[in-house]
């Protein structure tokens, strides 16, 4: 959620750490801030709001170090101020910390040292465990000691870079649950939370686990338990080009990462369709997908939706009863959860908080667990069973577009490695194999509607309300759509079955109110000609996003998007969401809003 930078070399370590929290925006934030090691003092500059604020303090002040650390907080623990924003320093403002994620027992701990004299300047978690470590640190331990002797009496996620007046060449890192990542450079070493920020410097990376502490300097990075004891690094090398982590030419990563989607596909699809087949190597044994009775699928915000695909695919083609949870209500609601199911795990960035706590409850039930994410090395990638990574490449924007597309294919995927282990006889496994070759074309031909979605976007920048509806599939991507536009454009929406609508939903149909109807499903269709009667006769205006075989029906609504005619009708649905991205992404430009960063919001939340 947070953006964590670290830098300890011969260059400057403040320009670098600051060129690694720009490229740490689209995490979203609402403040930021650095500390910087220079002969022998601790400074800190810190200035609540967008990253402009601290670069004019660096401009007036031009500080010089070979060693820093930087920060961009989105605020849990206090407000967005200047004083909350990190770096935060311990009782005698030897040390400097930043943190990514939430100290549970902060409370009691601050209480204690309060009582023992102890002065807080933030409403932050972070500053007590500055003021737990540097205590430790009055021992005259190392720093690594003394970080490591910290992290043991404290309690909730978090992932902490450290620095010391006292030890100029050295950062110390801390990771227990919240994403932390280590680079090894030439005669320089870095820290970053997350791989893009690190891309412009190495290839060359190690992530560390979970209750694992780090020392990071110039000639080499060491990691320890949280016993001490040293455990050997397991670099790899970043095989993503630097540019894929850039705008490359558009005007945001968001309509960037949109027209990708093609791309995507063909990553996603490489080296798992082989003929007519489907081959998905480190899965379970054959004899595993015959044993499974159910499947629970798991996931937050666009990847729940991408699992409501998943549901529909698993029991329409295998006959095999799917759940979909929202990880934040999953370990609430006591799921009864079959010894013989399987949990899918579905995340782009493979960090998500909920999704973890749901993860560890499964592995405490003995459930076999599956991931599918598009960071390796991720939490919930490592933690689970087994691994499907959708390859998407890095996802910039707050609002997630490929990662979806990548998701829903891997998913399908998955159905048909199964449908070919279990002999299904109602799946032609070959003839969807089929289409997934051509879908890539499928979705440039969706790019292709772009002109027509900008001038749809132009009619309606001002609408007070969009409607999204369809049936079976469609109906899934509806949700998606209205996602992203909420996210982004900050249009209310009403989304739901387009056999709902009269339940209730009608009622707020009225002139100026645009409904966009998914409508690529021939057996549905006649229905859904009737819910789109509905909505005109009461003056909302109607848009069907529909395939290029639709019938004469299509050209009784307002507005016509054609995607291309495909007979798996998941995959037909799925080339529908393009024009819709397409959709929010501009009214979302036309009302001037802030599409990268949208408001309130983040790319990964890895705090509950």
């Amino acid at each position: 959620m947070c953006g964590i930078a670290g830098y300890v070399g011969p260059r400057n370590a403040v320009d670098v750490v600051f060129d690694q929290l720009k490229r740490l925006e689209y995490r979203g934030y609402d403040s930021a801030g650095l500390a910087y090691v220079d002969e022998g003092r601790l400074h800190v500059l810190k200035k609540a709001g967008k990253l402009t604020g601290l670069g004019s303090l660096l401009a007036e002040s031009k500080p010089s170090a070979h060693t820093a650390i930087a920060h961009s907080r989105w605020a849990t623990h206090g407000g967005p101020t200047d004083l909350n924003a990190h770096p935060h320093h311990d009782q005698d403002a030897q040390i400097s910390v930043i943190h990514n994620g939430i100290i549970e027992n902060y409370l009691e701990l601050k209480s204690d040292l309060v009582s023992r004299g102890h002065t807080f300047h933030s409403e932050t978690d972070t500053e007590v465990a500055a003021h737990v470590i540097g205590e430790e640190y009055r021992d005259g331990v190392e720093l690594v000691e003394a970080v490591r002797r910290a992290v043991a009496k404290l309690r909730g996620a978090f992932a902490f870079v450290v620095v010391s007046s006292a030890e100029p060449g050295t950062i110390v890192c801390a990771r227990n649950a919240s994403p932390l990542i280590v680079g090894f450079g030439e005669g320089e070493s870095m820290v970053a939370s997350d791989i893009p920020a690190l891309l412009p410097y190495t290839r060359r990376v190690a992530i560390l686990e979970n209750d694992m502490v780090a020392k990071v300097t110039v000639d080499a990075i060491k990691f320890y338990s949280l016993e001490g004891k040293p455990i050997e690094p397991k670099p790899f090398d970043v095989d993503w080009d630097a540019v894929a982590a850039e705008k490359g030419g558009f005007e945001h990563f968001m309509i960037k990462e949109v027209h990708e989607q093609p791309e995507v596909v063909h990553q996603c699809l490489a080296g798992r369709v082989e003929g007519d087949h489907v081959k998905l190597d480190g899965l379970f044994s054959d004899h595993v997908w015959h044993e499974i009775d159910r499947i629970n699928i798991i996931a937050c915000g666009t990847a729940y939706h991408a699992g409501l695909m998943g549901k529909w695919m698993f029991e329409r083609m295998l006959q095999l009863p799917v759940d979909v949870f929202y990880s934040s209500e999953f370990r609430y609601g006591e799921p009864l959860l079959s010894p013989r199911s399987l949990a899918i795990f579905v995340s782009q960035s493979g960090e998500t908080a909920d999704s973890l706590a749901a993860l560890r409850l499964c592995k405490a039930r003995r459930i076999r667990t599956l991931g599918v994410v598009n960071v390796v090395g991720s939490s919930i990638a490592r933690d689970c069973d087994r691994v499907l990574y959708t390859q998407a490449g890095p996802e910039i924007s707050v609002a997630s577009t490929k990662a979806y597309t990548a998701q829903v294919l891997v998913l399908l995927l998955l159905v048909l490695h199964i449908a070919q282990v279990r002999e299904m006889p109602g799946v032609r496994v070959p003839e969807i194999v089929q289409d997934l070759r051509g879908f890539a074309e499928s979705m440039r031909q969706s790019l292709d509607l772009e002109p027509q979605v900008k001038a749809l976007a132009e009619r309606f920048k001002d609408s007070k309300m969009v409607f999204f509806l369809g049936r079976n599939a469609d109906a899934h991507v509806a949700l998606e759509a209205a996602l992203k536009l909420k996210e982004i454009a900050y249009i209310p929406t009403q989304e739901c079955p387009a056999g709902e609508l009269k339940h209730g939903p009608l009622a707020l149909v009225e002139p100026g109110v645009l409904a966009v109807f998914g409508a690529t499903d021939p057996d549905t269709q006649d229905k859904l000609l009737s819910n789109m009667k509905e909505v005109q006769a009461r003056g909302g205006t109607v848009v069907a996003v529909t395939t290029n075989e639709a019938s004469a029906w299509a050209d009784e609504m307002d507005t016509v998007l054609r995607v291309a005619s495909c007979e798996t009708k998941a995959l037909a649905a799925l080339s529908t969401i393009v024009p819709l991205q397409l959709l929010a992404y501009h009214l979302a430009n036309l009302r001037g809003c802030e599409i990268d960063q949208p408001r309130n919001l983040a790319k990964s939340v890895t705090v509950e």
